[in-house]
């Protein structure tokens, strides 16, 4: 089984096991109990976590960027401070308890292991300061907070309040593209339109890649019970996420947008056959609405001659350029972030990235960044599988497995169950449309993937906890029983 290591004292998650060293020991007699049903929709109240505060804070920073528009909030560092108070309160509390100062899985080593190879191959690096700083700009925050995320969506209630969160910023971003387009202002390449606020929306592809990996979570909040006011915001933060994608006329946004949709569909089709053949058709209705440059800009992907800025056959010299460079540097790459200044005799598209993930990877961290980042993308598709396996053992309707070889887990309540099924179908899609949007992006350190990673292990590791604490009580149990069979002997 994976080495986990969970958190389990004053906090009290739901369902968390102590630790010790990575393993599970048996919980104390008040943590026996199972779960409370009805996660999903009870309003029972968590203990504050000042951990998972942090968290949204920061998300929320990340995503509005509100510095963008107050210009004096920048030298404030907002979302720094955010991510720093909660790491202290995680590692406060976890060392406050006798835990490790974080959980130990598979993609937390993944994600680790792909920093270390970042330091290690900066030495040989085009321009070595510049590798470092992709670390300590970006990448050492990304790490920072992926921690953070796998420690504190603990519950299906977190989860849920964060998807709201990234949800409703998503929204927000998207409104202002659809809006920004509907005016005419802040377009670039022939009336593309750009993201209004900075970072990782900013660019047309950029912003279209980020509303695809989260229109997915928009609909798992429509289709979940709620009030009809929950559910018309998640649908209108959908609509406006949609419109950015058609607003930034993103050829690899379309493609990305096209994969999530067959795989949520698929995913979706068992469940809700009506929805989806209801929603098929009413995009098909909604073909023609779309304007004309966005199609003329499609069309591109098969004719060269409608490309006006050039673009696609940049991109494959571009696709060959990293290639060879991959093969020139195959061990230590050209360095983080460095393949824009990798410009060797003979390139014909100097000072551009490889807008490809993979073959970034490739480019510049070589063989060893190519395998960990690999290895994490296949973890990402891996967890909803996990999660739902763990979700057949732990059926409502189903005794909980005794065998040896299985993973037991105490039947959960029904609404959680659907709830967890309906999350673990949605982040697949999500991981899908990322996944074909950045083949056409270089977007390997950047935060969406990393986003989309903790929240496609959270319920999968949410589910091994339940395991574990069922496993401790079964011990307790037996130990009990043990204990009086020989008292009475």
């Amino acid at each position: 089984m994976e080495r986990l290591v969970f958190s389990y004292g004053r906090s009290r998650h739901q369902g968390e096991a102590p630790e010790r060293a990575g393993t599970f020991e048996p919980a104390p007699a008040a943590a026996a109990v199972p779960l409370a049903p009805a996660a999903v929709t009870a309003r029972h109240a968590e203990p504050r976590d000042w951990a998972f505060l942090g968290l949204m804070a920061f998300t929320g920073l990340l995503f509005f960027r509100p510095q963008d528009l107050i210009t004096p909030l920048r030298v404030l560092h907002l979302a720094e401070i955010s991510a720093l108070l909660a790491l202290g309160a995680l590692v406060s509390s976890r060392l406050g308890r006798g835990m490790a100062v974080t959980r130990l899985t598979p993609e937390v080593i993944g994600v680790l292991a792909f920093a270390f190879v970042i330091l290690a191959t900066a030495p040989f690096a085009v321009w070595m300061g510049g590798a470092v700083g992709t670390f300590t700009d970006l990448y050492a925050k990304v790490v920072l907070i992926f921690v953070l995320m796998v420690n504190t969506l603990t519950s299906p209630r977190r989860m849920q309040q964060f998807i709201w969160l990234i949800v409703l910023a998503s929204g927000y971003i998207g409104m202002r593209a659809v809006l920004d387009y509907a005016r005419g202002i802040n377009l670039v390449e022939h009336g593309r339109v750009q993201g209004s606020i900075g970072g990782m929306f900013k660019n047309p592809n950029d912003l279209a890649l980020n509303m695809v990996a989260v229109l997915p979570l928009a609909v798992f909040l429509i289709l979940q019970p709620a009030s009809m006011l929950k559910r018309a915001l998640a649908a209108g933060c959908a609509a406006m996420m949609f419109g950015a994608i058609v607003a930034s006329h993103s050829r690899s946004g379309t493609v990305g947008l096209a994969a999530m949709s067959l795989v949520l569909g698929a995913q979706l089709l068992k469940r809700r056959p009506g929805l989806v053949l209801a929603v098929a058709f009413a995009g098909i209705l909604a073909l023609p609405l779309l304007p004309s440059s966005y199609w003329q800009r499609l069309s591109s992907i098969t004719n060269e001659k409608l490309d006006e800025t050039g673009s696609r056959e940049a991109r494959e010299v571009l696709l060959r350029e990293s290639y060879d460079a991959f093969l020139t540097h195959p061990f230590t790459g050209v360095g983080a972030g460095q393949f824009k200044n990798y410009n060797p005799e003979g390139r014909e598209e100097a000072w551009r990235e490889s807008h490809n993930v993979v073959l970034q990877v490739a480019a510049e961290l070589g063989v060893a960044g190519l395998a960990v980042f690999l290895f994490l993308v296949v973890r990402a598709f891996l967890a909803p599988l996990q999660a739902r396996k763990l979700l057949r053992a732990a059926a409502p309707d189903r005794r909980p497995s005794r065998t040896a070889n299985a993973v037991a887990v105490e039947p959960i309540d029904k609404a959680e169950y659907e709830m967890l099924s309906l999350y673990t179908a949605v982040v697949t899609a999500a991981l899908a449309g990322w996944f074909f949007c950045a083949l056409f992006a270089s977007v390997a350190y950047h935060w969406t993937f990393y986003y989309l990673l903790a929240l496609a292990v959270a319920p999968r590791d949410y589910l091994l906890t339940r395991a574990a604490a069922a496993r401790s009580v079964r011990r307790a149990a037996a130990a009990r029983t043990v204990t009086a069979v020989g008292a009475h002997a």
